[in-house]
């Protein structure tokens, strides 16, 4: 009875922990402090919790939740004088399902190199399905271009950068409960 006990507590304690440090990162989308910003572009904090989520889970979860994650933020980012805006839905879903299953073929090791650059890609993964919403919506494709090439780097190197403060803590976290489970 007592190991059930043990579990269940260690299931809620991962459970607050894990969620907790998502509402940090939604928090820290609107942090603009002094070195965190590059062209007045900030990391995108949703993306490096879910590359550092998604790299050993199931491929169906992480699309799920890379939904769910692109929901959210569109509930905080979009115009509300716009009929339709672009969602980051798809850029988040195709995020966390290719980082699953680039852990599901070996490609990576877990380590801070291969998470930064993970994130890197998955960044411009993000900002060009972005771009690429923008353009079917009728935006001008020379404006919309040129400005994903600036908006996607800059993300990229920072959301890169910043990956291994993420990463670290939940990292050592998930391996001292021995299971990959949430």
């Amino acid at each position: 009875m007592l190991d059930r006990k043990t579990s269940i507590s260690k299931k809620f304690l991962n459970g607050i922990v894990t969620i907790g440090s998502l509402l940090a990162c939604i928090l820290a989308m609107y942090t603009r402090m002094p070195g965190m910003t590059l062209m007045g572009i900030a990391p995108n904090w949703l993306l490096i919790w879910l590359v550092a989520w998604s790299v050993n889970r199931p491929v169906f979860l992480t699309v799920m939740t890379g939904i769910a994650l692109g929901m959210v933020q569109d509930g905080m980012t979009t115009v509300t004088d716009l009929n339709i805006s672009p969602t980051h839905t798809l850029g988040l879903a195709i995020a966390g399902g290719l980082t699953s299953l680039l852990q599901k073929q070996r490609y990576i090791q877990e380590d801070f190199i291969s998470i930064a650059l993970i994130v890197f890609g998955m960044a411009v993964i993000v900002e060009t399905m972005h771009a690429v919403q923008l353009t079917f919506m009728g935006a001008g494709i020379d404006n919309v271009w040129s400005l994903q090439q600036r908006i996607a780097l800059s993300s990229a190197i920072l959301s890169s950068l910043w990956s291994p403060a993420i990463y670290f803590p939940l990292s050592r976290w998930w391996r001292s409960l021995g299971t990959k489970d949430d």
